[in-house]
């Protein structure tokens, strides 16, 4: 801990102090650079000793989605260095990302107590099951807490990945439990052009009444799935319906196409994904994960945009975008019409709340190692007109960060499944 000391000195920020790092089977050494900001915390003394639910102490159901981050100087369960499965983007404190405060956190309903999550009671639940995140580039952020998670108890063994690592499965095999990703960002069939900087060559083809065969092929296989949409269906696309052009989203007027909005397109998805999981011979228990909110300030992602805050709002602050409520209220309609009209096994994981709360846990710049090595020695003066572009990420979440309590509700809502229908 002696270099925690020594680099929280150095930074000039608060650090609350925490236990020594306990690392993970076969994990690496300590890490020579001194990037491991917080350590191991070990069960906090209001953890309960089995998954039981978070309305145990309240008179009434609980609403584990409401509620305020409150500080935890235990820090996470992992660090940067005791999990190799964090992807490059999302590892803050590799890339230089200078504070740590962003770490000590977790989330506390308004009402009652939320369980920490369990890895090795999870894992034995979790035995002979397979767990699917269907979704974009969110999906695998939160795959990716999940697996740093468990690999405290256990290190997973990856089985297959795609040509572009996007879709992948790993196995945990003292359980034999498989865990995989499925890269499907509109969960549609659908046509999309772009690079690697998720830049568009030409505008995405979209098929509203057609789902996606990467994942609805391997349907029949999971025991539990966590499905999402959003941020995809806000760039421009052109709708196919009954093998017929029949309108789009953001095409300016491009060949007299009726622009129907993002609203159109993501409703009907939604509810053509909906009927499908709900259908009375699908197995899978499902949770329908909400919006993600991001925290771009003063710009978007491709327009100057930042997030360059170090502490988390209270439940006064905090406002979410006009997409980003609208993306929600269509969430919600489309997931009480499908409970209240089937008896499907589909649960709520509403993020999104907890989610705004934190513009302190995105990488910002830090989605690559020392973005301001280039500004150091340049001049103040002629600071606009010699301006360095750095890309930030406020939409994605640090490894650590935030997202890790995410898999705290998933965990409470997927084994207590009586108590959230």
């Amino acid at each position: 801990m002696d270099t925690l000391r020594s680099m929280s000195k150095s930074m000039k920020i608060e650090v609350s102090p925490v236990p020594d790092v306990r690392t993970s089977p076969g994990s690496p050494p300590a890490d020579p650079s001194g990037l491991t900001a917080v350590a191991q915390a070990p069960a906090s003394a209001d953890s309960p000793g089995n998954l039981t639910n978070a309305s145990h102490n309240a008179s009434t159901k609980c609403d584990i989605f409401t509620g305020n981050w409150v500080a935890d100087p235990t820090g996470p369960v992992y660090t940067n260095v005791s999990c190799r499965h964090i992807q490059e983007h999302q590892n803050c404190l590799k890339n230089g990302r200078p504070d740590a405060n962003y770490l000590l956190w977790r989330w506390k309903p308004r009402d009652c107590d939320l369980p920490r999550f369990d890895p090795e009671l999870f894992l034995d639940r979790m035995s002979n099951k397979w767990l699917a995140f269907v979704g974009d580039s969110i999906s695998r952020n939160h795959v990716q807490s999940l697996i740093c998670i468990l690999s405290q108890v256990e290190e997973v063994e990856e089985m297959y990945h795609d040509k572009e690592y996007r879709s992948k499965i790993w196995r945990f095999p003292s359980h034999n439990f498989t865990l995989s990703v499925i890269w499907s960002p509109f969960l549609l069939k659908a046509e999309t052009f772009e690079n690697t900087e998720g830049v568009s060559f030409s505008d995405i083809q979209l098929h509203l009444d057609e789902l996606d065969h990467q994942w609805t092929d391997q349907y029949i296989n999971f025991d539990y799935v966590v499905i999402s949409g959003g941020k995809w269906f806000l760039k421009t696309s052109i709708f196919h319906e009954n093998n017929t052009i029949t309108g789009c989203h953001y095409c300016q007027g491009k060949n007299n196409l009726t622009e129907l909005g993002y609203q159109y397109s993501y409703r009907k998805a939604l509810r053509l994904v909906l009927n499908f999981v709900a259908q009375p011979n699908r197995k899978a228990q499902v949770l329908f994960r909400t919006t993600t909110p991001d925290h771009f300030e003063n710009g978007e992602w491709n327009s100057g945009g930042f997030c360059n805050r170090t502490m988390p709002f209270n439940e006064s602050q905090g406002e979410m975008k006009s997409e980003d409520e609208s993306m929600r209220s269509i969430e919600l309609e489309e997931f009480r019409k499908i409970q209240k009209g089937s008896n499907s096994d589909i649960g709520l994981l509403d993020t999104t709340s907890m989610s705004l709360l934190r513009p302190d846990g995105h990488p910002g710049p830090y989605r690559y190692p020392n973005p301001f090595a280039g500004l150091k020695n340049k001049d103040e003066h002629n600071q606009n007109q010699n301006q360095i572009q750095v890309q930030n990420d406020c939409l994605h979440w640090c490894l650590p960060g935030p997202i890790d309590s995410w898999n705290d509700l998933m965990v409470e809502v997927m084994l207590n499944r009586e108590v959230y229908r």
